[in-house]
């Protein structure tokens, strides 16, 4: 896959990835925009207890630049994003479309923190119709993507 253009990842709904790639301080924090936070479970984490243990990784590890990226998704909760082994300026980030139109009205993004190789976003409601993917993006460029599920 290859790299997107800082206009082209705007333009395709993935701001979350800017906004989340501006200097970090010690404590990352979820980005959002869109209308995220329009549904039921987003804003919460996927450790929130009527959801831990329901989610299930949906198609293969994706890869770019030795970091990892996973898509999870859960029939009862939603989905999220997690990246692993991810350097400093990197975000996990989860766009939602509400029509199943594969284009996102709604993204959350979380960056690493300092200290850990690892981030995970909080839940995206793609559920009733609603579809979701899952991105890795780095330095203002979407490095790799699942599909929409």
């Amino acid at each position: 896959m290859s790299r997107r253009s800082l206009t082209t990842l705007l333009a395709a709904g993935g701001a979350a990835a800017v906004m989340a790639l501006t200097p970090v301080s010690a404590q990352a924090a979820p980005h959002s925009g869109g209308n995220y936070g329009a549904y039921g479970m987003e804003g919460q984490y996927p450790t929130i207890s009527s959801c831990a243990g329901t989610f299930g990784q949906v198609g293969p590890t994706r890869y770019a630049e030795g970091m990892a990226l996973k898509y999870f998704y859960s029939s009862k909760c939603g989905s999220f994003a997690r990246i692993e082994n991810s350097r400093p300026n990197c975000a996990a980030v989860l766009e939602r479309s509400d029509s199943g139109a594969q284009r996102p009205d709604g993204w959350v993004s979380e960056t690493v923190d300092s200290g850990v190789s690892y981030a995970y976003t909080m839940i995206g409601n793609n559920l009733s119709g609603r579809v979701s993917r899952a991105l890795l993006a780095c330095d203002g460029h979407e490095l790799v993507a699942t599909g929409w599920h």
